[in-house]
């Protein structure tokens, strides 16, 4: 199967040409023919005429030896037949092959008869004459041996070229026709995406640059439109987000203006004004910092340290969260030096850790483990919490999605630590993914190379 564009485009105009032009020969050709034919026989039998007339004027030898002379046996050849079968030829042949007379024909022209045969081709004429002279009734036979005059070759040209084009043409119009249909199916796609409308359905099933193309306008058109739901779903959530302190700050500053407020509640309003402001400064942080992620601005910088080391004094700083709930840690560090940025990879196991404190019911269990290969480290942290539903676990990394929703006041948070722990990873070459079920705790598994490679 052709799959270029181009020469599908050659080939076509080939084969478009060389199609039109053997149509057009066939065509003109076949209009033609009963012309030639008849202009080479109203030739023939005038020059015949000539010959019958010169044999009845003038003596038999008298007359053979005018005819073998004449300039016309250039264009014609004769033959004259006796009743025997026998016949005196004159002109040169010059290696055309004269045409078979019959003895049918032979005798029907001795009784008096004209014989007329175009069965060769186009302007191939045998015309056979009765040819009385003082010797008895003789049989005439005479063809053309040159094509037809110049001028009507001439004009035969001319409307065949006039066919060849008109045929090609049309055959090119047609072949265009479905070589730019997938082009216009483009265009139109185009400008519906460019209205906003991204349900658009191409079909262009060929295997060319043009199929590929189309592929990959579906490709870039369904990315658009998970795009634009991720910017509306974006919007409605920073919305949600900042909509709530802003209304508790608003809220809570009205009471303060209340001249009878006590001192503690003045106090205590104070203080959830403050928490608010700082929640709304915490999200705006994880938001830019989450930005400088995905657009990989933040470069990396690389230092080789000790994980095992890192991840106790993440669990360390965290102490007062997990020890004020009875919460226990197990831990299976084994001793594994890498590459990575050390800030950023504390902020993976901060936030990590952190939610499964968050969601680990008091007493529970937190473990950690850390697993090497040659090129790998896998760090897993299991707890034994309430767990994650399957349809939640496809999303837990998008930015503002809370899989407990039903609880989302109880435990806080803005739905930010992981999206930030994915893009962390990512950056560092490395994968993310999570295991769990509903009441039954939740493992995150962090695969990192042991050397980071940087662009």
């Amino acid at each position: 199967m052709i799959r270029s564009l181009y020469i599908r485009v050659v080939l076509t105009f080939l084969v478009s040409v060389i199609a039109g032009t053997i149509i057009a020969f066939f065509v003109s050709t076949w209009t033609f023919e009963e012309k030639f034919n008849e202009n080479a026989q109203i030739n023939l039998r005038n020059f015949g005429q000539d010959i019958v007339q010169i044999y009845k004027t003038i003596p038999l030898r008298e007359a053979d030896l005018f005819v073998s002379g004449m300039k016309q046996l250039d264009s014609y050849y004769i033959r004259i037949y006796e009743t025997t079968g026998q016949f005196q030829s004159y002109g040169k042949l010059n290696g055309h092959k004269p045409a078979t007379v019959t003895m049918e024909q032979l005798k029907k022209v001795l009784a008096g008869g004209v014989v007329q045969d175009t069965s060769n081709g186009i302007a191939t004429v045998l015309l056979g004459l009765p040819l009385k002279t003082e010797m008895g009734t003789k049989a005439i036979f005479l063809e053309t041996l040159a094509p037809p005059s110049a001028s009507f070759v001439v004009k035969w040209g001319l409307i065949f070229a006039t066919y060849s084009l008109t045929a090609g043409s049309l055959l090119i119009l047609v072949a265009s026709i479905f070589l730019v249909r997938p082009i216009k199916k483009l265009t139109k796609a185009t400008k519906r995406i460019a209205a906003g409308d991204f349900n658009v359905k191409l079909n262009i099933k060929q295997m060319s640059e043009l199929g590929t193309l189309a592929r990959s306008f579906e490709e870039m058109m369904h990315d658009l439109q998970e795009l634009e739901q991720m910017r509306r779903e974006f919007v409605s959530n920073v919305s949600h987000e900042v909509q709530s302190p802003l209304t508790s700050i608003s809220g809570y500053a009205l009471a303060i203006k209340q001249v009878d407020l006590a001192d503690h509640e003045r106090n205590r309003y104070l203080d959830i004004i403050i928490a608010e402001a700082k929640r709304m400064s915490k999200m705006s942080d994880s938001l830019l910092k989450l930005s400088l992620l995905e657009s990989q601005s933040q470069q990396l910088r690389l230092v080789t340290l000790s994980l095992d080391e890192q991840i106790r004094r993440v669990i360390v700083a965290l102490q007062p969260q997990w020890s004020a709930r009875n919460i226990r840690f197990e831990l299976n560090l084994k001793a594994v030096r890498l590459t990575a940025d050390h800030d950023l990879l504390n902020q993976v196991w901060t936030n990590i850790i952190r939610n499964s404190i968050k969601f680990s019911m008091d007493g529970g269990v937190i473990t950690v483990s850390i697993k090497q290969d040659i090129k790998n480290v896998t760090v897993r942290i299991s707890d034994t919490g309430i767990g994650i539903p399957l349809e939640d676990q496809k999303r837990i990394f998008e930015r503002f999605f809370k899989a407990d929703r039903s609880h989302s006041r109880k435990y806080g948070g803005s739905g930010m630590g992981l999206a930030i722990v994915k893009q962390i990873v990512s950056l560092h070459q490395g994968d993310i993914r999570v295991e769990s079920e509903p009441g039954q705790g939740t493992n995150f598994i962090v695969t990192l190379p042991i050397t980071t490679l940087t662009d």
